[in-house]
């Protein structure tokens, strides 16, 4: 009997708390997963706010504790892990609540990897390729609680972190299955304080990640339909949030687009992600606003390969006239949400277009495009961007 169906390895994610409200059960799940001394790792701009004292309220109501890292760039770096892992062993923790958006449930991840690891293991050693995760001692990785306080990146259902080497600029993404967070609580009241750009960047790297995990040529299709409903939320309702930020349910909509990104993308990203990952490291550029700047040229890239694909998915998603419509229906949304046009506009400006492009191919991201890249394709889709 022959068969053309390949054999692939799938994960799906874990414990997810999903409600308004839910922050509340917090110090609940911390003793669930075994944590009596959690480090709440967050970023500098959401430890002063209301939402972030709350949480550390229920911590501390519980004699859990407040203690809380924010030491976390919007990019973070190995710097900033070295100084999360410090102030981890400093406080005797025993596990890690990640809190905030993408940079600081990176972060928490990779002091929850690193910090009890032996002296001689890199975390560059730890990059997701091939097997390379091995090299790390699972049962030295703390437990880790998710608490998203965007609706973007799903770093929340990963087992994954990005962090920016900050002597090359350059962005690894590090895996470890023990990475996946034990608990994830997606409270969208959280996410209501979002400044405007921010739920609009974050919004469009949700749909980025299900655009791109559709479209990669991959066999995944758990992650396929997962995508399809993902790209639909996130078109009906990241205007909505962005025009009423108090919309808790265009805000719940938008959570779970954003898990389900996370969730499809095991399915491959593309060359909207190669692209945005070397512009963020270089320029220190928004992640998901740098995805929504590059998403209409890199359609135009792909479009020999997704046509028939995109008219699928228009109909579903209610977008007249196929491809040229839904790539209509990304500018327009693009347009709603303030999105820079091009490149120039985000601010990259005399931009070394062979080291970008040399980024770009280096980035585990193209593999799954659906159109090869290559030195030429790539460099002249960077010439579109700008």
């Amino acid at each position: 009997m022959s068969h053309s169906v390949p054999n692939r390895n799938w994960s799906y994610p874990t414990a997810i708390k999903f409600g308004v409200g839910r922050i509340a059960e917090l110090a609940d799940h911390c003793k669930g997963a075994g944590i009596a001394r959690p480090l709440l790792v967050t970023d500098r701009a959401l430890a002063a706010l209301p939402i972030t004292a709350q949480a550390l309220d229920v911590l501390a109501a519980a004699g859990l504790g407040r203690a809380l890292f924010s030491g976390v760039d919007a990019n973070p770096t190995e710097a900033n892990m070295v100084e999360g892992i410090a102030a981890y062993k400093a406080g005797n923790h025993d596990g890690i609540i990640a809190f905030g958006g993408g940079s600081a449930l990176d972060l928490g991840k990779m002091v929850a990897l690193m910090a009890h690891q032996r002296a001689d293991l890199s975390v560059w050693d730890l990059e997701d390729i091939d097997d390379w995760y091995t090299r790390a001692d699972a049962s030295k990785i703390a437990p880790v609680i998710a608490v998203p306080t965007t609706a973007g990146t799903g770093s929340e259902v990963g087992r994954a972190g990005v962090l920016t080497n900050s002597a090359t600029h350059k962005k690894k993404i590090i895996f470890h299955p023990g990475l996946m967070p034990k608990v994830t609580i997606c409270d969208p009241a959280l996410t209501v304080g979002m400044p405007r750009f921010i739920t609009a960047g974050t919004g469009m790297d949700a749909l980025a990640h299900c655009l791109e995990a559709y479209c990669s040529p991959f066999y995944h299709p758990m992650s396929q339909g997962i995508a399809l409903e993902g790209m639909r939320l996130v078109f009906e309702n990241l205007p909505v949030v962005y025009a009423e930020p108090g919309n808790l349910d265009a805000r719940a909509h938008m959570m779970s687009a954003a898990a389900m990104g996370a969730v499809a993308f095991q399915k491959g990203l593309g060359a909207i992600h190669s692209l945005s990952h070397p512009i963020g490291a270089v320029y220190n550029t928004h992640h998901g606003t740098t995805n929504a700047v590059v998403m209409p040229m890199v359609l135009d890239m792909n479009r020999p390969a997704i046509e028939d694909r995109i008219e699928r998915a228009a109909a579903y998603l209610g977008i007249k006239g196929g491809f040229d419509g839904f790539r209509a229906a990304v500018m327009e949304l693009r347009t709603t949400l303030a999105i820079p046009a091009n490149l120039t506009a985000l601010g990259v400006t005399n931009p070394d277009l062979n080291t970008l492009t040399e980024m770009a191919l280096e980035d585990p991201s193209c593999g799954g495009n659906p159109v090869a890249m290559t030195r030429e394709n790539t460099r002249a889709l960077f010439e579109a961007c700008l």
